[in-house]
């Protein structure tokens, strides 16, 4: 999988993945990331990206056609042309035409891909991949990497805004996007990007909460990792990914591990339960027994009953959509009578 970054700040990223399952995952050619500076698409002397806002008002606005530049640097098309290549593909498919390896989605011809290799063979330098010791160019920012990703065909690609205007991101958003071969972020900054560019070509608007931050690099670190981590192999266990809060519900996962005290197969949408290592005993707090005793089956009735209790108490709103079974409810009724 591959994770391409246009932004104003490409050495903010610098530290991002240089530490943790991060930097083993990228060491490992789990997943690559692209940091693409936008400003290597900006064709006055200047490097101008911004400008004022039409009808108005404070701040500034990212330009539309250093981002196209950036996107089409990246072998995107608007989303009709896409679509409208997506439709020929299927059609070729059902007629039983061999598809050239070079046509496919967001991708092009061959030629086309030459041609505009040449064309931004000096834009591409703007772009660097992202791996652990970087090295660092006289600007400052990560060194060029040696192939251009339009070199690469990706016939499955989510290009994404991340804004305050988007849409909450989430553990199931991170799953979709996990199942992607490519996702393109786009970071915001000023007021924001002009609007165009999110109805020409952004499959999706994101927020990661109901906050305003300077820009959509911080977003887009947060996108990366909650991404990356749930890839085979780049976490130690890859179970954890399914055994944590907002994971996955029962259904989802093929069978449990004998005689591991799980709570349930998986969290199923709800908060994770408290967790405790030694020593047994700390600040006058001692570990609950039922954690102590080894019988499994109590520990994974004391975990459920953990986890219905703080997602009431801190995240009520997740109880909604949960898969909640027959005894979940009627603990979970249990709870609200004590405290009420």
């Amino acid at each position: 999988m591959r994770f391409e970054i246009v932004t104003i700040f490409p050495g903010f990223f610098a530290g991002i993945f240089e530490n943790g399952i991060l930097r083993r995952a990228l060491a490992e050619g789990l997943v690559k990331v692209g940091v693409h500076d936008l400003r290597a698409f900006t064709q006055d002397r200047h490097r101008t990206v911004d400008d004022r806002p039409f009808g108005g008002g404070e701040g500034m606005v990212l330009k539309p056609e250093p981002l196209a530049e950036a996107l089409a640097s990246l072998g995107i098309q608007p989303k009709a042309e896409r679509a409208a290549k997506d439709r020929q593909a299927e059609s070729s498919q059902q007629a039983g035409e061999k598809l050239d390896s070079g046509s496919v989605l967001y991708q092009g011809t061959p030629l086309q891909l030459a041609e505009k290799c040449q064309r931004s063979s000096k834009k591409r330098q703007g772009t660097t991949s992202v791996v652990p010791q970087m090295q660092q160019n006289e600007k400052g920012a990560l060194a060029p990497e040696e192939n251009s990703p339009e070199q690469i065909s990706f016939p499955s690609t989510q290009v994404v805004l991340l804004s305050a205007q988007g849409r909450p991101f989430t553990q199931t958003m991170a799953r979709e996007l996990a199942a992607t071969e490519r996702v393109v972020l786009i970071c915001g900054r000023y007021e924001g990007v002009d609007e165009r560019i999110n109805q020409l070509y952004c499959d999706m608007e994101l927020s990661i909460g109901d906050y305003v931050l300077s820009g959509g690099e911080l977003a887009a670190a947060v996108v990366v990792d909650a991404t990356m981590r749930l890839l085979p192999g780049v976490l130690g266990n890859e179970a954890s990914g399914d055994f944590e809060s907002f994971g996955v519900a029962d259904a989802e996962i093929a069978a449990a591990e004998d005689g591991v005290p799980r709570s349930q197969h998986g969290a199923g949408g709800l908060l994770d339960y408290p967790h405790y290592t030694r020593p047994a005993e700390f600040g006058g707090l001692r570990v609950p027994e039922t954690l102590l005793n080894g019988d499994h089956a109590g520990i994974r009735r004391w975990r459920r009953e953990q986890q219905l209790r703080k997602t009431l108490a801190n995240r009520p709103d997740l109880l909604e959509n949960a898969a909640l079974s027959k005894e979940d409810r009627k603990l979970l009724e249990t709870i609200r009578k004590e405290s009420a």
